[in-house]
């Protein structure tokens, strides 16, 4: 029986922040339960990154407020995504000796190869910050490792990493809006990873999926093979697109334009079908920047679990069957998966509900010493614990 404790999350968005705060299960298999929420409309920010340190720390601090009143405990630490259009990916490669002789890949060894992967690549990451290594392929003397290559023998371990970057200007401004609330940051986990936490089912994973998340102001997308992240980019693109299209095509206020966009206006004299027609150019347009990149990483339609959407935008009306049309691949809206809450449900809370989540594992890995680690062989560490981290 493990020791309840709490876990928050913390997803700072152009739109609104939202806070999260989960105890954990009774025991390791149990879900999560989020027993307090709580929203603030965010100030100084644009695109995800800050622009006005004071008040950012002042909507942070009201949507931690909420959360603790909820959920009525009081918090000093939590997890925070980090998005917004700093975010990046960043193919490298890593290669160390083992031995002249031939030696046995230890866990240090593992550790070597991903560092040199990182080591590498610091030419390409002038004022960027790691955020996460995801490792993608290991070989030993060339020969490609099915899973973890710890245990096997050889003169050479070589590896092919995933690094997900921020701008470290962005990274770092955002953390100490956060401090400044009193609050300890423990952990940073990338936006679109976050979300996978709680809405991609293993099979999805293992058979190809992506995972959109459709913000304010960005558009995010992580792509997973076999059970393997391997891409995540941000697009400055996102739903306040479709919001301005729709007040400059009929000349109405924005917040007209807003309850439009969401199919919650009555009595309006604009014709639906010119109102739709707005509305699903713009989500188009979304959909074909995922389409390119899906050609550039040779997963276009050929992902068999197809599309999830999740975000404040992922609800636009016929955004589940512009996305299909577009991508020619399967979609649905995500749902949080193997949650027990109260609080709210929809696919907007994906980030901030996966962060307590990545704490949650963090807590019961005590030997896994950093998040990156996470992701060490394939994601085989999260693998073993089954529909009790990733349903």
């Amino acid at each position: 029986m493990m020791l309840r404790r709490v876990y928050t999350g913390i997803d700072i968005g152009t739109y609104h922040v939202k806070v999260a705060i989960a105890a954990a299960p009774e025991s390791a298999d149990g879900p999560l339960h989020v027993i307090g929420t709580g929203t603030a409309v965010s100030r100084g920010l644009r695109h995800g990154y800050i622009v006005d340190s004071t008040e950012a720390t002042k909507c942070i601090k009201e949507a931690l407020e909420r959360a603790q009143g909820n959920a009525k405990v009081k918090v000093h630490s939590a997890s925070v995504a980090i998005g917004g259009v700093g975010l990046d990916e960043l193919r490298a490669t890593g290669e160390v000796t083992l031995t002249p002789s031939g030696g046995v890949v230890t866990e240090r060894d593992i550790e070597r190869v991903l560092r040199e992967s990182e080591k590498r690549s610091a030419p390409r990451l002038i004022n960027r910050t790691i955020v996460h290594t995801l490792p993608l392929e290991y070989r030993v003397d060339g020969n490609k490792v099915l899973g973890t290559p710890e245990g096997l023998q050889g003169a050479k371990l070589s590896v092919d990493t995933l690094l997900v970057t921020m701008l470290e200007k962005h990274h770092d401004d955002l953390m100490a809006a956060v401090e400044a609330t009193g609050i300890e940051v423990e952990h940073i986990v990338a936006s679109p990873i976050a979300a996978s936490l709680t809405t991609l089912t293993k099979a999805q994973r293992s058979a190809g999926v992506a995972l959109a998340n459709i913000g304010s102001e960005t558009l995010s997308i992580i792509v997973f093979d076999n059970d393997v992240p391997i891409s995540v980019k941000i697009f400055p693109i996102g739903s306040n697109e479709i919001t301005h299209s729709l007040a400059l095509s009929f000349q109405i206020p924005l917040s007209d334009a807003e309850q439009m966009k969401r199919g919650t206006i009555l009595g309006s004299d604009i014709p639906s079908k010119k109102m739709q027609h707005v509305v699903h150019s713009r989500v188009k347009d979304m959909f074909t920047l995922i389409a390119a990149h899906l050609k550039t990483i040779g997963r276009h339609q050929l992902l068999p679990a197809g599309i999830v959407l999740t975000g404040g935008g992922s609800s636009v009306m016929s955004g589940v069957d512009i996305a299909r049309a577009v991508l020619k691949i399967p979609s649905q809206v995500g749902l949080n998966l193997s949650l027990r809450t109260a609080g709210p449900t929809d696919a907007s809370w994906a980030v901030a509900y996966g962060l307590c989540r990545w704490a949650f594992y963090e807590d019961i890995q005590k030997e896994v010493t950093s998040f990156r680690d996470v992701f060490r062989d394939a994601w085989a560490a999260i693998k073993q614990f089954g529909a009790s981290l990733l349903p």
